[in-house]
């Protein structure tokens, strides 16, 4: 039996990247999914692939989560993947010294309000049933400090620590209400592409981006989806409050020869 079958799963941010991929990972599982995203052609085009459901969902808007809890009072699973880096159109510095307060919460508003705001919904929509999985995507630069992007960092540490303020309130409250963060590093989503570019020096350019990464690479969409998968299965029934990490070593240390 496929691993989700019988599930009602939603996933923010889930037009494109990670959140698709989560999407159709999910739907191969047999879950019902809802894609939402603040882009309504690419979301709607993304859920109709999957066949699946698309509603718009801006996440810093806390009007869009009363009107979701309307259309959709009961879930099973909710992905909080809606995020930006800052740098798709707040063009910086976004170091601590220069960024702008303007900008520091424009990157809060979409990573931190948006996953409070999902997990606020969350809760009351899984209550009733007493069971649930919340996963939040939280980033490797959750756990480290990224001096040029000081808001990314800070917003994705938030998101973690969140997780497991979420995650503690449902157990004292007796739900079977689990939640959990993934912490990607580098991964190959649409982001990158006009970073590397499609040159010749494309291979090299990637390779100088993941040199410090143990496996040399970056992460696929998929592997990333994978993690989700688990943690919305009942497999995962006894994980909550956890951080998975999938970095390809990086956070493991130094993988130097001695």
């Amino acid at each position: 039996m496929p691993r989700l079958q019988g599930k009602l799963c939603l996933v923010t941010g889930a037009a494109r990247g990670i959140g698709r991929a989560i999407c159709a990972a999910f739907a191969a599982e047999g879950a019902q999914v809802i894609v939402t995203d603040i882009d309504r052609e690419t979301g709607q085009r993304t859920a109709d692939q999957l066949g699946a459901r698309f509603m718009p969902l801006d996440v810093r808007e806390e009007a869009d989560w009363t009107a979701l809890a309307r259309e959709v009072p009961a879930l099973d699973v909710l992905v909080n993947n809606a995020g930006i880096t800052g740098y798709e159109s707040l063009p910086g510095p976004h170091d601590p010294e220069q960024a702008s307060l303007a900008d520091w919460r424009a990157v809060h508003a979409t990573n931190l309000d948006g996953t409070f705001l999902g997990c606020r919904y969350a809760i009351g929509a899984m209550k009733a049933g007493g069971t649930g999985s919340i996963i939040n995507i939280s980033s490797r630069s959750g756990l480290v400090g990224i001096p040029g992007a000081a808001a990314y960092a800070s917003s994705k540490a938030a998101v973690r620590n969140h997780t497991k303020s979420v995650a503690l309130w449902c157990a004292q409250n007796g739900w079977a209400i689990r939640c959990n963060s993934i912490h990607p590093a580098a991964v190959l989503t649409e982001m990158w592409e006009a970073v590397l570019g499609d040159g010749p020096d494309r291979e090299a350019r990637m390779a100088s981006f993941v040199a410090d990464t143990p496996l040399k690479r970056f992460a696929r969409v998929e592997e990333v989806a994978a993690l989700a998968v688990l943690l919305a299965s009942d497999e995962a029934g006894y994980i909550t409050g956890s951080e998975l990490n999938i970095d390809g070593g990086l956070l493991a240390g130094s993988a130097a020869s001695p």
